[in-house]
């Protein structure tokens, strides 16, 4: 697959997921992500996008998340960077800001599900609205400055990234953080140029992504994971996101990674196999832009059958990847590809399916 300069050897990608294993909450990643990462290059996935990588401090969605909010952290990504590269993949960094799902427990932190005491290294959290997500405590509002300073800081990581050595750079708008809270009618209740209707919530993921194009190659893809519904009446939808999308390809953006939800607590979501390949099609088909598919992936006739009938352009396979690092070795198997033709190292050839 290619995208501007970059070509994807394959299209089974390893999406982001947060890892809360920056055990020094100073935001950089650890050997456990080299391992984590490079593992899954050397099993066979195209492109590996690094988990939610907070532009600020308080950005991060827990204490224990990384970052790239200071030029200290460009070198302990750079080895973990050029680990999957030579291991065959490209790979991308997920660029995000937690907004009030910010300042949250995690394993080895407490308070999962919570926010986390200020005396406990929790901090106070933002938002387009002084809204709070369910039990969560409630968030500060952002003034106009604020804002733009939040854009200023996207685009200051989007600059660590390229010196870190990644080929490509996600905007995380989806899930309920900072940017999908602009987005969302039910919890954006501004008046301002960044509220009311869709031009204005969408305005600051619009500059954002102008901000960021600026500063990254020109040959180097720029994406943004959206959530295409927050599955609630009245609030964010499909055809609000094929309008985003829409500008967001006029505005240099490559590829949309479709998600859903997250964004509002206490609502029922579908869940099962293929539940948001849907939204993927048909964000491809109306905004005429490439998508990927997530969630509940885990078969490889089930993965291939979505890029044979055109619902996305790629498959994201997660929570099965952190069973099996090597699924796209075991999917092309399954599938009847000669070993020959899998990326398979040559440390490991003897061990081909």
């Amino acid at each position: 697959m290619q995208l501007r300069g970059l070509t994807i050897r394959n299209r089974i990608w390893l999406p982001p997921m947060d890892m809360y294993s920056a055990y020094a909450r100073d935001g950089k990643p650890t050997p456990f992500h080299y391992q984590h990462y490079v593992s899954r290059a050397l099993g066979g996935f195209g492109l590996i996008i690094v988990e939610a990588t907070a532009v600020c401090p308080e950005g991060r969605i827990s204490p224990k998340d990384v970052g790239l909010w200071s030029d200290d952290q460009i070198e302990a990504w750079r080895w973990i960077v050029q680990g999957v590269k030579d291991a065959g993949a490209a790979v991308a960094v997920q660029l995000n800001h937690a907004g009030r799902k910010g300042s949250t427990g995690c394993f080895g932190v407490g308070h999962d599900g919570e926010s986390v005491p200020f005396d406990e290294g929790g901090w106070q959290t933002v938002a387009p609205s002084p809204n709070a997500y369910g039990s969560y405590a409630a968030p500060r509002e952002l003034g106009v400055d604020e804002i733009h300073a939040i854009v200023g800081q996207f685009a200051a990581a989007a600059g660590r990234a390229v010196a870190a050595g990644f080929q490509a750079v996600e905007i995380h708008a989806a899930h309920g953080y900072l940017i999908s809270q602009f987005l969302d009618p039910l919890v954006n209740e501004r008046t301002d140029e960044y509220g009311g209707d869709l031009e204005g919530r969408m305005r600051f993921l619009i500059e954002i992504v102008d901000a960021v194009r600026s500063v990254i190659p020109e040959d180097m893809p720029l994406l943004v994971r959206i959530s295409a519904t927050d599955w609630a009446a009245g609030g964010w939808d499909l055809g609000q996101t094929v309008m985003v999308s829409r500008a967001l390809k006029e505005h240099g953006v490559d590829l949309v990674d479709v998600s859903t939800g997250g964004i509002v607590p206490d609502v029922t979501i579908p869940v099962g196999p293929n539940y948001q390949v849907p939204f993927a099609s048909q964000v491809r088909a109306h905004a005429a832009v490439p998508t990927t598919a997530v969630g509940l992936i885990t078969k490889p006739k089930q993965a291939e059958r979505i890029l044979r009938d055109g619902a996305a352009d790629a498959v994201e396979i997660g929570r099965a990847a952190l069973r099996d690092p090597a699924w796209p070795m075991r999917a092309a198997h399954k599938l009847g590809v000669a070993p020959s033709d899998v990326p398979y190292p040559d440390q490991y050839i003897r061990g081909a399916y």
